[in-house]
């Protein structure tokens, strides 16, 4: 597991770069949600498929001009029957997840969607079991439990609750698993960083999304374009979100190769929780003291997964005695026991 190079050993530098990889990352997590949440509930663009594929488009030209122009990575090279065969499946959960996350923003609250956002890694794990048939340490289950609990607790104490908004943040949380979980195979022998990831599956994504945003929501957006107030303003805040979602997956990059698995475990949780606060700030959508309670609950939990795994894999990587791993510990039964992959844009610290 990648360490993070100058953040774990740098000294002052190391940490401060560090700290500010978190901060610009927490930024621009924080401030897409929200212009996307004031997009559909400020601005009543209703149409999360068409914010989504300008998100797409924007991320298109963004990984494309980040590679070919500001050279910022180098080009991955993609044999053409593998951009069908591997890329093009990975596109199309990626465009799923992503949709899925559009829709549930657009009935629900920012802090009730990040809170069930918060419950992927209890899908990643019961994936694995129920379809891969991976077997996992009670470890992993025990550290499951609060985040289990936690959403329920939220769910049940969710005081603005919508089932189609919830349904789809749900469903978006398998699809977020699934992308993680079919990445190792579908990728294998492809070191993709976030960047090169949005430069090839970015277009497949538009490509997939485009038909179905222009005839189930066409005709909406027409409608939209002639009657809103401000329309100048208004395409500018739709553009930027767009534009801000791909500077989202540059600051992704920058924050995992600035930090250590444990620092963006733990980072990656404040984040949601700075994003709750601030949602709450500006929409004023009403929380309880049990949905908070369930929400930190929640938040707690999934800290205390990244603990436990990031401790597992220790144990894995290093045989007792000897400081390096050994043939007998790799081949074990108890190495291929815990083989889970990080959730999301944490794929990258395997």
């Amino acid at each position: 597991m990648e360490q993070g190079g100058e953040a774990g050993t740098g000294g002052g530098l190391g940490n401060l770069r560090a700290l500010l990889a978190i901060l610009q990352w927490w930024g621009f997590n924080v401030t897409v949600i929200i212009i996307n949440k004031w997009i559909f509930q400020k601005l009543d663009f209703k149409f999360p498929l068409t914010v989504s594929c300008v998100h797409f488009i924007c991320s298109s030209i963004g990984a494309y001009i980040a590679i070919h122009v500001l050279k910022a990575k180098p080009l991955i090279q993609v044999e053409p029957e593998d951009r069908w065969r591997r890329i093009f499946p990975m596109s199309f959960v990626f465009c799923i997840n992503i949709v899925l996350g559009n829709v549930s923003l657009r009935y629900i609250p920012v802090s009730f969607m990040q809170t069930i956002k918060s419950f992927t890694p209890a899908t990643t794990v019961i994936l694995q079991w129920l379809v891969w048939s991976k077997h996992f340490e009670w470890r992993i289950w025990a550290s499951l439990v609060p985040i289990v609990g936690g959403i329920l607790l939220t769910s049940i104490t969710e005081l603005s609750f919508n089932m189609f908004g919830f349904c789809a943040a749900m469903v978006g949380c398998l699809a977020t698993s699934t992308k993680t979980i079919l990445a190792e195979s579908l990728l294998h022998g492809y070191k993709f960083d976030s960047i090169n990831t949005v430069y090839y599956m970015a277009p497949f994504a538009t490509m997939i999304l485009a038909l179905p945003a222009v005839l189930l929501e066409g005709g909406g957006v027409v409608t939209w374009f002639y009657t809103h107030d401000s329309i100048a303003s208004a395409l500018v805040i739709i553009i930027g979100s767009g534009v801000l979602a791909f500077c989202l997956n540059f600051s992704i990059f920058y924050v995992i190769h600035s930090t250590t698995a444990v620092t963006f475990n733990v980072a990656g949780n404040l984040k949601v929780a700075v994003a709750v606060l601030v949602s709450w700030l500006i929409f004023r959508n009403p929380i309880s003291p049990m949905n908070a309670i369930g929400c930190a609950i929640t938040l707690v939990g999934c800290t205390f997964y990244g603990y436990v795994r990031h401790l597992i894999s220790q144990q894995q990587a290093v045989a007792p005695g000897t400081g390096s791993p050994t043939t007998s510990q790799t081949n074990s039964p108890r190495s291929r026991m815990e083989m889970l992959p990080l959730v999301g844009d944490k794929q990258e610290k395997v």
